[in-house]
Order: structure tokens, then sequence, then C-alpha cells
């Protein structure tokens, strides 16, 4: 079983930053990509970006150049450096995981960006 939770969402103006951070418990050791996504209302949930243990990255176009994603294997947490940020970035973000087959999610944190 994995757990995850994640923080840091909030309020922000156009333009401005946060940082979200996945925090994973349980068979970690399981573990291999990490990933984000998001979900605004009425728009479906979209991936984000991912990471896998060996540091190797991707990430949506919409928000290259703006988001970057990383992770601390010892403390087994991923983040999400959000920069530039504007009114679209407005969502729910949620991390995932998948071992064996099955998907984790968080609970997720809500980030809004006012104009």
């Amino acid at each position: 079983q994995i757990q995850l939770v994640e923080s840091g969402g909030g309020l922000v103006q156009t333009g401005g930053s946060l940082r979200l951070s996945c925090a994973a418990s349980g068979s970690t050791s399981s573990i291999n990509v990490m990933s984000w996504y998001r979900q605004a209302p009425g728009n479906e949930r979209e991936w984000v970006a991912g990471i896998t243990t060996s540091g190797i990255t991707n990430v949506a176009d919409s928000v290259k150049g703006r988001f970057t994603i990383s992770r601390d294997n010892a403390k087994n947490t991923v983040y999400l450096q959000m920069n530039s940020l504007e009114p679209v970035d407005t969502a729910v973000y949620y991390c995932k995981t998948i071992i064996r087959s099955q998907p984790y999610w968080g609970q997720g944190t809500q980030v809004t960006v006012s104009s």
C-alpha cells in the first residue's frame, strides 16, 4: 500500500510561483515513476509532469519552461515548482504513482491563480 499526501497549494496572483510537494509513505521501495496531474472545474484530469527514480523527467507542453518536477528519494517526496503562473493553471493538483498496475492518487491540493 502507498499513501500520497500533497501540500503547497494556495492562492497566488498571475506571474507568481508555488511549490507543491507530494510525500509518499508505505511501500515506497516499489515506487518508480511519480507524476503530477491537474483537474480544472469542468475539465478532465490531465497529466502535467512525471519523473523516474533516476531523475528522468518529462513535462507537458502546456507548462514547459514554467513548471519543473523534481524528487528527493531519501524523503520519498516529489515536488512541482510552478513559476509564471497563469489563471489557466487554476486546478486541483494530484500526485500519482502506479505499482504493479495499481494506480495510487493523493487527495489533491488546490491551486488558484488570480488575474
